[in-house]
């Protein structure tokens, strides 16, 4: 064999051929593409996103201030249990975060109730009969959760259809009521902010086919995108192998 025919010889970094370099050039070339598609994107997500609050968060900041100041009124303590309660139906939460929104929770309630003794003992009664169930859908659980939702939900101004009275009695901690030390205070607005507070743009804003911006890009376009990068390369790769005289 010819010592200069090369044809087949494989090498991507080192192409000695002008089928091999004109391969190398599309994966390249390709590559690039995919990585713009998604790199790309995701910097100009951070490029133009700015943090937005979500309702909660701007009812808890003005309660909060007014709670601060030492003289709230029930207004003031309901919002700020309202949006205290919002988070914490959240699924990820971090334990130190729950155990913080728990005692603020507790303590809010505590502070509306007109019947402080006979609320702090209904919770207790509940938290220890549920600390001996293994089944949720115990019946003396299910009633004494029931009796606790209304009362929660009068001193918050709840629908009690509304999905935070579910969890309410879950929440509320009896051994928390009665005080919230300052270190914890110090800390509210901060961790509040940490969930209710989101970084949005027009990417995320906008609505595409029903989906969210963003989401339809990185779920459906790139996966459609990756299929399409794909199909160009097999095209192009039998044009070049025609080109060149290459047969499989």
């Amino acid at each position: 064999m010819d010592p200069s025919q090369n044809d087949y010889h494989i090498s991507f970094f080192k192409p000695t051929t002008d089928s091999a370099r004109h391969n190398r050039n599309m994966v390249v070339q390709l590559i690039l593409i995919w990585a713009v598609a998604i790199f790309g994107f995701q910097i100009l997500l951070k490029i133009i996103e700015k943090p937005v609050p979500e309702p909660s968060y701007t009812l808890f900041e003005s309660s909060w201030q007014a709670i601060e100041t030492g003289n709230p009124s029930v207004a003031d303590l309901q919002g700020a249990g309202q949006a205290t309660l919002s988070v914490l139906g959240k699924v990820a939460i971090k334990p130190e975060h729950r155990l913080l929104l728990d005692n603020a929770f507790s303590w809010l309630a505590y502070q509306l109730s007109d019947q402080k003794d006979e609320f702090k003992s209904a919770v207790a009664d509940f938290e220890d009969y549920a600390a001996t169930i293994t089944d949720i859908s115990d019946e003396t659980y299910v009633a004494k959760k029931s009796e606790l939702i209304p009362v929660i939900a009068e001193l918050f101004v709840l629908n009690e259809l509304d999905v935070r009275t579910k969890i309410a009695p879950l929440e509320i901690k009896s051994s928390l009521m009665e005080s919230f030390e300052d270190s914890g205070r110090d800390q509210m607005m901060e961790t509040m902010g940490l969930y209710l507070i989101h970084n949005r743009s027009v990417l995320t804003d906008t609505k595409f086919l029903g989906f969210p911006f963003h989401y339809f890009y990185t779920a459906v376009f790139l996966l459609i995108l990756f299929v399409g990068l794909c199909l160009l390369y097999c095209i192009r790769t039998d044009m070049f192998n025609k080109k060149y005289g290459i047969e499989d």
